[in-house]
């Protein structure tokens, strides 16, 4: 007993599953491409760092401000550099989980 084209699928309901699942694809790579274009910043310690990343991962820049820069206590800047660097890196995420919540294969 045959139920119609595609072995019961139908061509019409085949076709319109092809249509979404491009539809959904496009939808993908341009929110994709919208955050890659995106600039992130972060500024810790007060103003001390700031960092600035796109939202490819890139790092853009690290400014820092010289009265942070101690010899003796490289320890702080190296924490305060990783806080910003790691503070814009959130953001993207973020970001990324708000604009593909409903994307196969997007975490």
């Amino acid at each position: 007993m045959a139920y119609g084209n595609f072995g019961g699928f139908g061509g019409a309901n085949l076709g319109n599953l092809m249509r979404q699942a491009q539809k959904m694809q496009e939808d993908m790579m341009k929110a994709k491409k919208e955050l890659e274009e995106s600039e992130f910043s972060s500024s810790v310690g007060g103003g001390m760092v700031e960092a600035k990343m796109m939202g490819s991962r890139q790092l853009k820049s690290i400014k820092i401000n010289p009265q942070v820069v101690d010899p003796d206590d490289v320890e702080m800047l190296e924490d305060l550099v990783t806080s910003a660097v790691n503070d814009c890196l959130g953001q993207i995420e973020r970001k990324e989980k708000e604009s593909m919540p409903n994307m196969p294969g997007m975490m």
